[in-house]
C-alpha cells in the first residue's frame, strides 16, 4: 500500500516560493498498476521522487505499507527502499564497466546474498536476456539495457515498482516490450508498480491513471478490467 495525505512540495525560485505539487490524497492499494500521466513540468516526477524518499514533501504524510517515511532519517529510509522498492529509469544507468550479469548481481551482492550471480541470471531469463548476460551496456541495444536496468531492479524481489519514464529513451516497438514486462511482472508477482509518463497510449495499460498539470489533479480514469481495485486520488 501506497498512501499519500495532504502531500505537496513547494521549493524557492527567485527568492519566491513556487509550488509543485499542490496538496494531494492519494491511496494505492498493493498489487495495483497506477500510472501518473503528464506533460513535463506537471509535478509527476516530483510525485515520484516524494514516494521513494529521496525528496521530502513540504507539507503532508507519505506511507508505505503503514510507515510514514516523512519520519525516517536517511539510514532507515536506504533500508526501506532497499526492502521495498525497486527503481526503473529513464537513462538506464547502468555501470558501463560492468556485464549484464555483472549490473544485476552487484545489488544481490551488496545485499549480502550468497547466491547472487545464479539468481541475477535467473533475473535475466525474466527478461529475456539469457544469452546477453556477458555483454557490456555498450554492447546492448537501448531495449536490452532497460531489460537489464528492470531485472536489477527486481533483484531484492521488491513489492513496489517505480518507473520515471521507462520508455522515453526507447523506439515504440521496445516501449511496448518494455511495458509488457513490467506488467507481465505485475501479475506474475503481484508487485505494485507507479509509472511516470507523458505517453498516454502507455498510461491506458494501467489500472488507475492519473493526470497532473501544473502540479494539479486535473483528471483520474480506471481500467475496467481490475474492478474494485482501483485507488483513490482526490486534488
Amino acid at each position: 500500500m501506497i498512501e499519500l495525505r495532504g502531500v505537496s512540495r513547494t521549493v524557492s525560485s527567485g527568492g519566491r516560493p513556487l509550488t509543485i505539487l499542490h496538496p494531494i490524497d492519494l491511496s494505492i492499494p498493493s498489487g495495483t498498476f497506477f500510472a501518473v500521466l503528464g506533460p513535463s513540468g506537471s509535478g509527476k516526477s516530483t510525485l515520484l521522487g516524494l514516494v521513494a524518499g529521496l525528496d521530502a514533501p513540504t507539507a503532508g504524510q507519505i506511507l508505505i505499507d503503514g510507515t510514514d517515511i516523512t519520519t525516517l532519517g536517511e539510514d532507515a529510509l536506504a533500508r526501506l527502499r532497499s526492502a521495498k522498492i525497486g527503481f526503473v529509469f529513464q537513462f538506464f544507468h547502468l555501470i558501463p564497466s560492468l556485464t549484464a550479469l555483472e549490473n544485476v548481481s552487484v545489488a544481490l551482492e551488496i545485499a549480502g546474498a550468497r547466491d547472487a550471480r545464479a539468481r541475477a541470471a535467473r533475473l535475466l531469463e525474466e527478461v529475456g536476456l539469457t544469452d546477453r548476460g556477458h555483454h557490456y551496456p555498450s554492447q546492448l541495444s537501448g531495449g536490452e539495457q532497460q531489460r537489464v536496468a528492470l531485472a536489477r531492479a527486481l533483484a531484492n524481489d521488491p513489492p513496489i515498482l517505480l518507473a520515471d519514464e521507462p520508455t522515453g529513451n526507447l523506439d515504440s516497438r521496445n516501449g511496448r516490450l518494455i511495458m509488457d514486462l513490467i506488467r507481465d511482472i505485475r501479475e506474475r508477482r503481484g508487485t505494485t508498480i507507479l509509472l511516470v509518463t507523458h505517453d498516454a497510449a502507455l498510461a491506458d495499460m494501467a489500472d488507475v491513471r492519473l493526470t497532473l498539470r501544473d502540479g494539479r489533479v486535473v483528471e483520474r480514469s480506471e481500467s475496467a478490467v481490475r474492478p474494485g481495485r482501483a485507488p483513490e486520488a482526490r486534488p
